[in-house]
């Protein structure tokens, strides 16, 4: 059995429109699919905005490049979105997603994650959930059934450390970006690169 590491970030709408093809590789392929969270530190590279009520950069460090990107980005994936019958709603600012995937790391640790792990994308996507709230992540844990008491105690200690030594596990072989996968020593990014890692699951003869 391969094993296919997964890379994504929840505030990233591609790898968001990513799931349910990654998620189908273990139900077409003999693999198992180990999914690592990746904090993208998006305003190094597209710089930093926030919004007001109005739709206004309050910041304003964003070039016109950066702009043009950013918001053909948001046009793909509502585009894409739309087909599959998913909800993306462009986020207000750049959050900050440490929390929310050490709320995911603990739920791998205590139970079954996949109920979070899909509420996270489902709700964020749908400006329904504030990533950085301890209280909020604590109480999706607890609808998902997971012991919520037990998640910032670990948040502060083992989930940050373990964010820590994945990220520079990933960073490592080379992760920029996500969804990203890594199999049989390759890297791949983008979902429109789905296709080669299938290709590393078909069994040779």
């Amino acid at each position: 059995m391969k094993e296919v590491i997964h890379y994504f970030d929840y505030k990233s709408p591609y790898a968001y429109l990513a799931q349910a093809a990654n998620d189908d590789l273990e139900s077409r392929f003999d693999c198992r699919v180990v999914r690592v969270p990746y904090t993208l530190q998006i305003g190094d590279y597209l710089g930093e905005a926030a919004l007001d009520d109005r739709g206004q950069d309050t910041l304003g460090t964003r070039n016109p490049h950066q702009w043009r990107r950013v918001r053909y980005s948001y046009m793909d994936c509502r585009r894409e979105a739309n087909r599959r019958g998913l909800i993306i709603r462009g986020p207000r600012k750049i959050w900050n997603t440490d929390l929310v995937h050490s709320g995911f790391l603990f739920a791998t640790t205590r139970g079954d994650f996949r109920a979070f792990h899909a509420e996270v994308f489902r709700r964020f996507w749908q400006r329904e959930l504030d990533v950085e709230n301890p209280a909020v992540i604590e109480a999706l844990l607890a609808e998902c059934g997971l012991p919520a008491t037990e998640f910032m105690p670990y948040a502060a200690g083992e989930g940050a450390a373990r964010l820590a030594e994945l990220r520079n596990e990933a960073e490592t072989r080379g992760v920029f970006g996500v969804p990203s996968w890594w199999v049989d020593g390759q890297l791949y990014w983008g979902a429109e690169r789905l296709c080669r890692v299938e290709e590393h699951l078909v069994p040779t003869t």
